[in-house]
């Protein structure tokens, strides 16, 4: 699938899945508030009657207007019109919320005239026989004899009332977790393809041209007249091993990899000279750079030098960073190579004035097959492997590696290890 239509089918899907969301939100709230309103009409018709009882028993006569009155969304107010005694008031709250079925915890307070205050009533629990602790009754200037009730659980409560509408919600964003998990599924195996087409593009370039060249060369010494000219011959021979070479050396790479990934190597550890390990190194590359009239400076002023490492996965890991030093720079690669102690730790800075790599894909050069595009710079090679293979082996010796880099200016690789403690 083109890259173009997967983007348009994320994008359909995301704003659907927005458009869904924002739906079920709009209908709970609709919902809410419907219950939330039914509750309150059920709430003051129970009110009512509990005044309408009140009344008839103290044999007085209630307000013309509505003695009901909702203060805020969990409190009312209830105008009796004459003294309230609480445990005729107790009773009657009891049994009328238990005919009109609001099964909910409450809170009563009564206001006494003499005092100027709410006086705390009693704590209702149908669940529980536990009281609840004390709350603040708001008066209400307006009436002389009243009595004010609150629900301080009725969010929780309309809730309760809205399960099919909490089973829908949870259905809803258990399949949205799934789509999202599908396309993060779609995505990743598209990348994984891309990376997959890429790799086999350049193993393909990477073997093709030393099986094209010893090819070409064991043509060319079979013919019977090449052994007449000795330095033809010779020559020959070197070309086909050292292209031998440079195909052992790429499919260990592939092999390094797959065993670092199964985790099927181990680290010889012993006794390091870093200082030894970099020299060797830069000594194998003189003759290429040379070649390139580039130059590779040493500035080895580490004194404590000696480290506990796998010399060979040491050996392998600056081999790759100089590598990389040469492929991305422009005409003469420029590298240095430089040593010292801070610290309890030794520094080793491999630096170059190649080509750079933009701040975007920093975070990305140690990921597996990822090459950084390399613009005009068509002759650049590789799995996309190498620095891969050095983070595995940095973290396998619990080393640390930083980069500075700027476009057209260059990089800097450093590797940080700890002395011992």
């Amino acid at each position: 699938m083109k890259s173009n239509y997967i983007r348009i089918a994320v994008l359909l899907g995301s704003i659907s899945i927005i458009g869904i969301i924002l739906f079920q939100l709009y209908w709970v709230n609709k919902s809410f508030d419907l219950a939330e309103e039914q509750f309150n009409k059920t709430v003051e018709i129970a009110l009512y009657n509990v005044a309408e009882k009140m009344a008839m028993f103290t044999g007085s006569e209630l307000p013309n207007e509505n003695p009901v009155k909702q203060i805020s969304s969990n409190y009312f107010i209830v105008d009796i019109n004459d003294v309230i005694d609480a445990r005729i008031l107790d009773h009657y709250l009891k049994t009328e919320f238990e005919y009109s079925n609001i099964n909910i915890n409450y809170e009563y307070a009564i206001y006494d005239c003499e005092t100027d205050r709410m006086v705390f009533g009693n704590y209702i629990n149908p669940s529980e026989t536990k009281n609840n602790k004390k709350r603040k009754f708001q008066k209400y200037d307006e009436f002389t004899y009243y009595f004010g009730i609150m629900f301080p659980s009725k969010t929780l409560y309309i809730l309760n009332t809205m399960n099919i509408w909490v089973i829908s919600s949870f259905v809803l964003i258990t399949a949205i977790i799934f789509f999202a998990y599908a396309i993060f599924i779609i995505l990743r195996q598209k990348r994984l393809s891309e990376i997959q087409k890429d790799f086999i593009n350049n193993l393909t370039h990477e073997f093709k041209t030393p099986i094209s060249t010893i090819g070409i060369s064991a043509n060319v010494l079979s013919d019977p007249e090449i052994i007449k000219d000795a330095n033809r011959l010779s020559n020959y021979a070197a070309i086909i091993a050292d292209q031998n070479k440079r195909l052992e050396n790429q499919i260990e790479k592939v092999l390094q990899i797959a065993r670092i990934e199964k985790k099927k190597f181990t680290l010889k550890a012993e006794e390091t000279d870093m200082h030894e390990i970099l020299k060797h190194v830069a000594k194998s590359f003189e003759m290429n750079i040379k070649d390139m009239n580039g130059n590779i400076n040493l500035d080895l002023q580490a004194k404590e030098t000696k480290v506990t490492a796998d010399k060979q996965h040491a050996t392998n890991l600056f081999y790759n960073l100089i590598d990389n030093a040469i492929k991305y720079c422009r005409k003469k690669p420029d590298i240095t190579i430089k040593t010292y102690n801070s610290g309890n730790s030794l520094y080793l800075e491999i630096s170059d004035k190649g080509i750079g790599i933009e701040k975007k894909y920093i975070s990305k050069i140690f990921d597996k097959f990822f090459r950084v595009p390399s613009g005009n710079v068509h002759n650049v090679k590789g799995f996309g492997l190498g620095l891969n293979y050095v983070k595995s082996i940095i973290i396998a010796h619990d080393w640390k590696i930083k980069i500075e880099s700027k476009i057209n200016e260059g990089s800097k690789f450093t590797i940080i290890i700890p002395g011992k403690s």
